[in-house]
């Protein structure tokens, strides 16, 4: 059995969060041919990017993976965790889209389909080449250059977001949110 760190554990962050991804690719290629979403569906994933993707997963990598990569010699600026910093603030621009435009659908006064659409299709699109590079990159870098004292640091760093910043009970929420948004999208 796989020892658990904070990149495994942010790995897995990662599969959940493609299933969102996924969700919403669909529902814009829906609306794009204009075939009905459920009303909330965009909103809610939205609010589903917001807390569980960037304040959670993002926060546990912002305040402590790249932090403690960085005083392990990886650079920020010009190296890989600068990159991972510009793609998490670009992401948050196209998710403040998706919450805006998809209160407007929510609402059914939705004007120009293409802005929710576009804006989906390029979160979307950043997000799994972002989660690409830190799995088969970034990660395995800071394992490689990580103490036996750093993962364990690490792993109760990433515990303590979920249990403090977060909330008892909210990474389990979460996850029965995208349950919820796929059976929606199949209804």
């Amino acid at each position: 059995m796989e020892k658990t760190t904070a990149t495994r554990i942010l790995m897995d962050e990662h599969r959940a969060i493609e299933r969102v991804l996924d969700i919403v690719e669909q529902a814009a290629n829906r609306v794009e041919r204009g075939d009905p979403v459920p009303n909330r569906l965009f909103l809610d994933a939205a609010i589903f990017f917001a807390s569980f993707a960037d304040r959670c997963h993002h926060g546990k990598e912002e305040k402590h993976l790249f932090t403690r990569m960085s005083e392990r010699g990886i650079p920020v600026e010009g190296g890989p965790i600068g990159v991972m910093y510009a793609e998490h603030e670009q992401g948050r621009a196209y998710v403040r889209i998706i919450r805006e435009e998809g209160q407007k659908y929510a609402e059914g006064r939705l004007e120009d389909p293409d802005v929710l659409v576009d804006a989906v299709r390029d979160y979307v699109r950043l997000l799994r080449q972002h989660i690409q590079k830190e799995d088969q990159i970034l990660y395995p870098l800071g394992d490689r250059v990580f103490t036996p004292e750093d993962q364990h640091d690490l792993l109760e760093a990433c515990e303590r977001v979920e249990r403090e910043e977060m909330g008892e009970g909210e990474h389990e929420r979460f996850h029965a949110m995208i349950d919820e948004l796929e059976a929606a999208l199949a209804r």
